[in-house]
């Protein structure tokens, strides 16, 4: 398949691409009611911290639809926002929708297409942030560098070219030489079944290794570059599990590691990670893949969908407004406020 697209928005649908399918089948999916939203990002069919806040937000669309009572949509809005605790670009649109449903100069009859209005924008805002952060990153990489990178932050994850795999796109366009070791991002492989799809889509050159390759990779990295689900105060980043892992030992052999996300994915409530919850799923994601046991059904599992990376081992946050460095309790609120 030579493109595709991720999420849109139609009269009263929401179509996105069930990426619980990829690579074997391409699905699209016609959601037309905001519990089935719900669903679809609880079951990680649309993914990715930007993608479920700009779903979200058209979830909220959905129920103004079938019930434009304020009532109603609080309960669906308090529903949705919950659906994956763990990323706060979810909450974040939420709240953006909610303070159009709290208005009440506003008429019940005009909610439906002032949320409509209100998500668009965070579509467009989100997609021109992805461009913004491809070009930024874009500087720190050189011709015929190789760069490491976990889980999917790429056109499946967000609008646009995506966080972290953005930088990647923008310096292919750009003509820079490069290749990317893609982590398979154990228990769900969204390395091996999406960023490979993704990057073999736009013809960027990369080699595909499990998890437990990555000390080994690592010598050959020089540069290490991951998404993000929610960014503390003080610079520490909840993103997929292994992220941590993967900093620690790109600390270990002097590579940069980079965080690239957003400045919706900062959350500035959360002094420090330990504030970040951590979402926990099903055991069978570990037992299983491809629905076939991997171990004894009856097992024990321990499941964390999250790991939260300590801001002493990022070299820097790149964001739409510019790359974000160390000290970061004074430069992330810094960046926030416009002030970097």
């Amino acid at each position: 398949m030579s493109d595709f697209f991720t999420l849109k928005y139609k009269t009263g649908s929401l179509i996105i691409l069930d990426q619980t399918q990829l690579p074997e089948k391409i699905v699209y999916l016609r959601l037309n009611d905001y519990q089935v939203v719900i669903d679809a990002i609880k079951q990680l069919k649309i993914r990715g911290a930007p993608y479920i806040g700009i779903a979200g937000a058209y979830g909220l669309v959905l129920a103004s639809i079938k019930n434009p009572a304020r009532a109603y949509l609080i309960n669906a809005a308090d529903r949705i926002k919950s659906a994956r605790p763990t990323a706060v670009n979810l909450s974040w649109a939420i709240e953006r929708m909610l303070l159009i449903i709290n208005n009440q100069h506003l008429s019940e009859s005009n909610l439906n297409k002032t949320l409509l209005s209100e998500a668009k924008k965070i579509e467009k805002q989100e997609t021109e942030n992805s461009y913004r952060i491809g070009k930024t990153g874009a500087r720190l990489i050189k011709n015929n560098m190789t760069i490491m990178t976990i889980c999917n932050s790429g056109r499946l994850a967000a609008p646009g070219f995506g966080t972290a795999l953005s930088v990647i796109y923008t310096a292919h366009k750009q003509g820079k030489k490069i290749n990317v070791y893609v982590l398979e991002t154990r228990p769900l492989l969204q390395g091996a079944r999406l960023t490979a799809f993704e990057l073999c889509n736009a013809k960027i050159p990369y080699t595909l290794i499990t998890d437990n390759m990555m000390a080994t990779a690592m010598k050959k990295v020089d540069l290490v570059l991951v998404g993000a689900d929610r960014i503390a105060r003080n610079g520490d980043t909840a993103n997929k599990i292994g992220t941590l892992t993967s900093a620690i030992t790109a600390n270990y052999f002097q590579v940069p590691f980079y965080v690239v996300a957003p400045t919706s994915t900062i959350d500035l409530s959360k002094k420090t990670g330990k504030e970040i919850i951590i979402e926990e799923r099903d055991k069978n994601e570990i037992l299983r893949i491809n629905n076939k046991y991997i171990a004894p059904p009856k097992s024990n599992a321990f499941n964390p969908a999250f790991d939260v990376t300590p801001h002493k081992l990022i070299a820097g946050i790149i964001t739409e407004k510019g790359i974000i460095y160390p000290p970061y309790n004074k430069t992330v609120k810094n960046i926030i406020n416009d002030n970097v």
